[in-house]
């Protein structure tokens, strides 16, 4: 199936400096968000590379090396060394068995050499075997050494916005209009389930954006495509206040699986609704009350008072009114200068503690990769039937 156009979101990741859990070593980055942002910025891709000389010996190069302890002294200050070993081979063992890891025998190298090679070890399983795993840390407090596990979902610096205009042009089309209702059945299912923003509430960030667009018309000076914009404008609300009591009603739901069995697509454009359809039944039936914010978490740490930077989701995931257009190109170009004031983001990320608790199999982001997978979809096919 194809996959929705991405609009980037670009923002400034400088931060103000946040203070940070210790940790004893941490193996594996975050990865950091590629957008753009302005002004200079440091270099970031480290000492270049050299080759090694014609005349090195074949078997250098066929050798491997341990992994450097880093930062020894904060495990050693955690107090005994012999508690600290105990504590971390107990919550390996735990990582393992969740994960379904091969956890590597290190012990005989000795403390605190054993617990780095060991991490180094997971952390590398974990990269191969885990879709959205994003790092592994050692963390101690007052009693007890143990590992965490973080999960993200990568949402890409991507806008997922739902245009209903088109949806709205599909219902009145005769000749589409079973599968316009599978597709007014999915968005019911986004709205009232996976609690996807309305661009026409209030409390949306949209619905201000698009407020902000209309008084620039109206206070900018009259020239001949003002009427066009205004037209645009007037389109998008009337449409859109329509859209919200249809998507909202909930018969949608209700319908749903009759919808998909009665269906029979005549086409390429009709069959790929149906797939869609589908997989957002299958979503609502395994996950009846999860929602899109379930596991939105700040990537990254911040103060209280630095919540103000942080890109909430409901900023990013939203239906919208049209994807073509003046009115959607101006609106990209209002939420990109917006966003850009944003230093941290909220994205879905999942934190395991390996300290004996026992954590839930289904304790994963497979409701967020798939719901994702589906707005891309969605947004594509309602720009580009």
């Amino acid at each position: 199936m194809y996959y929705a156009t991405q609009y980037h979101i670009r923002y400034n990741q400088n931060t103000p400096t946040t203070k940070t859990t210790p940790v004893t070593q941490t193996v594996g980055a975050v990865r950091r968000l590629d957008a753009e942002t302005k002004g200079c910025r440091r270099d970031t891709k480290g000492q270049t590379a050299i080759p090694a000389g014609s005349h090195a010996a074949n078997g250098f190069l066929r050798c491997s090396f341990l992994p450097k302890l880093k930062e020894p002294q904060t495990v050693q200050s955690a107090g005994k060394s012999a508690k600290t070993e105990r504590d971390f081979y107990q919550s390996l063992s735990q990582l393992a068995a969740h994960y379904g890891l091969q956890a590597m025998q290190t012990k005989q190298y000795g403390y605190p050499y054993n617990i780095a090679l060991a991490l180094d070890d997971a952390g590398k399983q974990l990269k191969e075997k885990v879709r959205d795993w994003e790092e592994i840390r050692l963390l101690q407090n007052s009693r007890k050494t143990f590992l965490t596990s973080t999960e993200r979902y990568n949402t890409g610096t991507t806008l997922y916005y739902i245009p209903v205009v088109p949806l709205f042009g599909l219902l009145k089309n005769p000749q589409r209009k079973k599968a316009a209702h599978l597709l007014l059945s999915v968005c019911s299912y986004l709205y009232h389930i996976a609690d996807v923003p309305y661009y026409r509430q209030e409390n949306s960030f949209l619905y201000w954006q698009y407020e902000m667009l209309k008084e620039w018309v109206l206070g900018d000076d009259y020239t001949d495509e003002t009427n066009s914009y205004l037209s645009e404008l007037q389109q998008a609300e009337w449409i859109g206040n329509r859209m919200e009591q249809k998507i909202c009603n909930p018969v949608n739901l209700e319908i749903f699986k009759q919808r998909l069995k009665n269906f029979n697509g005549k086409d390429a454009f009709e069959n790929d609704c149906w797939e869609l359809a589908s997989e957002a039944f299958c979503l609502y039936k395994k996950y009846p009350d999860a929602t899109i914010f379930r596991n939105a978490k700040i990537n990254g740490e911040a103060e209280d008072e630095n919540l103000d930077y942080v890109l909430t989701m409901d900023k990013y995931v939203s239906f919208s009114a049209d994807g073509k257009g003046w009115l959607n190109e101006n609106l990209k170009q209002c939420v990109n200068t917006e966003l850009q004031e944003y230093g941290q983001m909220e994205e879905p990320i999942i934190t395991k503690i390996f300290k004996g608790k026992e954590i839930a199999s289904n304790n994963n982001l497979d409701f967020e990769n798939r719901l994702f997978a589906l707005l891309e979809e969605l947004a594509y096919l309602l720009n580009n039937f």
